[in-house]
């Protein structure tokens, strides 16, 4: 908040004080505020829309027609005041009328205005009013009017209360009325089945007080909370069960950057030198940080937010003496642990016996408490909209983040429905366990290697636990994703070195960082800083490593010294061309000349390999095979390369199909231009990973598959099942005259054969 800011809301603070300590009533303190805001703000026009009865309501107004007031009402929703509460989003616009939501109403006699500003009126995380500001002259309202009228409307958020002149609709109680069965959609973040009751990972917290009356007595109260979240943080961080090193340390250091950061503290102790309790100052900021999130487009940018809000959500709760959450107070019985969003340390907290899965009103893929939830093994499912509309504590909840959904109040025939599944899942996982010493041959004799993909330390054990034969793909870039700098090279070594060692005699192949696209690093932009309008086909990859060489002879370095005594196996991701590979390569050996000169402990062999995932790359396998180890194919870009159609896009579902002739035409031809190269071929893309397209894929002659490790158990029981010869000569006369649906002819096939294709 700047100076200019501070001031204007401590001035209007101070006046909005005597109108709460008058004996009006509450009509006339509206009345009187909507005066003090527009005379400070030289507003020509100033109104409050309350919620009552469920429609925003004019309650009060300088400049509009008093004839409207308690007359104009709209829904939530409808028009700029309605869109402001649905979203709980703050507008500013130099020409309302060219807003798309902007609905003229004639009797409020506002058509001469142009400019407008709205803020939403919050209590208990939900929008109970807005409090708007107009002017004839189309102009954008400036920061510190804006920040003046938020901090106002916390104000209006205590006096409205007091004054019971909104709906006070209890959101974590189930608004909706709902009592029967429901089920809502989301993002699968950590795939998995689980059950368990509804709990709440916070208990609401409400501000009474807003206006304060000591501003160094409230400042000594913030100091002293900050001192004791940070040893709360520390503490936690110190008790994570992750072992040495690895992602989830980064994870844990970037959230206590965030404790201990500077500019935080400042913004509260301005928002209280403006006039505010230690309490609103708090939730003034946080407000600020959720707005800011709903405009941030880079993922991870929009998860370091996150982690702030929920250091916020900890410090509110202390200053508040509300110290109780769900996994202080214990959880009593399996639960399904739901929040807006979660920090990694907060989830640390609960017992993970009882814990059985989460459900998040937001989250990403790339959040830092994604990465450790899957570490623990918890089921998540994310962007999950309305809970708290519909769920209530103690709810019983069905968790199918395989499916990405959550049944609410589950009827008893699905309840019997889920359990059966539940069961056969803990059945199939059984049964798959037992495969781990089992080596992967199918019935004619052909072996077939079958190795996981990985990208954090802890990823390492699957190795033991599914008896994999390797690491085909080790994704380097998510030691970069986690970290709020670059990591430095001791630390990239040290991770290296313990992905090896852990691996044993096994193979791991590391993939250099593969970032861009839909992985942006925060601390690593485009020189221009400017946007791409298609980023999977942009500055990613290979293409960022050439240009900030630094960053790849970094990490050649800290790959060679790791392997020391070891043979070290790294490829290239996103090669278009063979200069492509030989420039990376030039890199490597650079590195590893440069570390012998200096007598370092260098790997004793380099086996080069490069990632075909752009299509080009197939017209120069000839070139490029005498150079190369190995060649990884990578499917989910590839396919979406060769389909012009966005993996991500749901209206191109249909067309994003791995069992198309064109696909398995094209890797068979891959595979056979190899023919008479000393070259390993793997797949290591999501689509060998299942069992119906791994079968397609060892037709058209792969024989090196890389996997998620909970894949390897069914991928050995369908090869155990097969006859290699057989699928090869069906493929061979599918890829010859098509059927109509390849999907459903390999599907029948497999099945008359016994094959698990499920």
């Amino acid at each position: 908040m700047s100076i200019g800011a501070v001031e204007a809301a401590r001035n209007i603070l101070t006046r909005l004080h005597e109108v709460m300590a008058s004996r009006s009533n509450a009509q006339t303190k509206l009345n009187t505020v909507v005066e003090v805001i527009g005379e400070c703000l030289d507003s020509e026009v100033c109104s409050i829309y309350l919620l009552r009865e469920g429609m925003l309501e004019l309650f009060a107004t300088r400049g509009l027609a008093q004839e409207a007031v308690h007359v104009t009402r709209m829904a939530v929703g409808e028009g700029l005041v309605g869109t402001i509460a649905e979203e709980i989003e703050t507008l500013n616009l130099a020409e309302a009328t060219a807003h798309p939501d902007f609905m003229y109403r004639p009797e409020t006699g506002e058509e001469k205005f142009h400019s407008f500003a709205g803020v939403p009126i919050v209590r208990r995380e939900r929008a109970v009013g807005v409090l708007s500001v107009q002017h004839v002259d189309p102009r954008g309202y400036a920061d510190i009017e804006i920040e003046a009228l938020q901090t106002v409307a916390m104000v209006l958020s205590e006096l409205i209360h007091n004054a019971d002149l909104v709906d006070e609709v209890d959101s974590y109680a189930g608004a909706s009325g709902q009592t029967g069965p429901e089920q809502l959609r989301g993002l699968t973040l950590v795939k998995g089945l689980a059950s368990g009751v509804a709990v709440y990972h916070q208990p609401r917290i409400t501000i009474e007080h807003v206006v304060a009356e000591d501003t160094e007595a409230e400042r000594a109260r913030v100091i002293m909370a900050f001192d004791k979240m940070r040893d709360q943080v520390e503490r936690m961080a110190n008790q994570a069960e992750f072992g040495v090193g690895g992602e989830h340390e980064e994870v844990l250091a970037t959230y206590k950057m965030f404790a201990y950061d500077e500019g935080w503290t400042r913004r509260i102790n301005e928002a209280i030198d403006s006039g505010l309790t230690a309490e609103a100052a708090i939730e003034r900021v946080q407000q600020r940080t959720r707005m800011r999130m709903r405009q941030i487009d880079d993922p991870l940018l929009a998860d370091r937010m996150h982690d702030l809000e929920d250091l916020s959500n900890r410090l509110l709760r202390i200053v508040s003496g509300q110290l109780g959450t769900a996994a202080t107070m214990g959880l009593r019985s399996d639960a399904i642990l739901i929040a807006r969003n979660l920090g990694p340390a907060e989830l640390l907290e609960y017992d993970r016996r009882r814990l059985k899965g989460v459900l998040l009103e937001e989250g990403s893929l790339t959040s830092h408490v994604v990465i450790v939830a899957r570490a623990m093994g918890i089921p998540v499912l994310g962007r999950v909209r309305g809970l708290r509309g519909k769920v209530r504590e103690g709810d019983p909840l069905l968790l199918d983040s395989d499916q990405a959904t959550v049944t609410i109040r589950a009827a008893a025939g699905q309840i019997e429905a889920f359990e059966t599944r539940l069961g056969r899942s803990r059945e199939r996982q059984a049964a798959y366990a037992a495969l781990r010493d089992v080596v992967p041959i199918s019935q004619d004799g052909k072996r077939i290697t079958v190795m996981i993909n990985a990208g954090l330390r802890d990823d390492v054990a699957n190795l033991a636990l599914t008896g994999a034969d390797g690491i085909g793909l080790f994704r380097t870039e998510f030691q970069f994703l986690v970290s709020a700098t670059l990591p430095a090279r001791e630390r990239q070594t040290r991770l290296y070195r313990e992905v090896m060692e852990s691996a044993g005699n096994k193979p791991v192949m590391f993939r250099t960082v593969d970032i861009g696209g839909d992985k942006t690093l925060p601390y690593l932009r485009h020189d221009d800083g400017e946007g791409e309008e298609n980023p999977a086909m942009g500055w990613r990859a290979l293409r960022v490593a050439l240009e900030r060489d630094g960053l790849l002879k970094v990490q050649a370095r800290a790959l060679i010294e790791a392997a020391a005594g070891r043979t070290l196996n790294v490829m290239f991701p996103m090669v278009s061309e063979p200069w492509e590979f030989e420039a990376a390569r030039k890199v490597f050996e650079g590195q590893l000349e440069f570390l012998r000169s200096r007598r370092k402990r260098v790997a004793e062999s380099i086996r080069y390999g490069v990632m075909l995932e752009v299509p080009a790359l197939a017209e120069q396998l000839d070139l490029i095979a005498p150079r190369i180890q190995f060649l990884s194919i990578g499917t989910n870009d590839l396919t979406q390369f060769l389909f012009a159609a966005d993996r991500a896009n749901p209206k191109l579902a249909e067309r994003y199909d791995w069992l198309s002739p064109a696909i398995l035409r094209y890797l068979r031809r891959v595979v056979r231009s190899l023919d008479g190269y000393n070259v390993d071929t793997t797949v290591c893309g999501e689509m060998g990973g299942r069992q119906l397209e791994a079968l397609a894929l060892i037709g058209v002659g792969i024989e090196r598959l890389s996997i998620t490790p909970a894949s390897v158990g069914p991928l050995k029981a369908m090869i155990g099942q097969c006859n290699v010869g057989e699928i090869r000569a069906a493929m061979e006369g599918w890829l010859a005259n098509p059927p109509e649906n390849l999907r459903q002819a390999l599907t029948d096939w497999a099945q008359e054969r016994g094959i698990s294709v499920d």
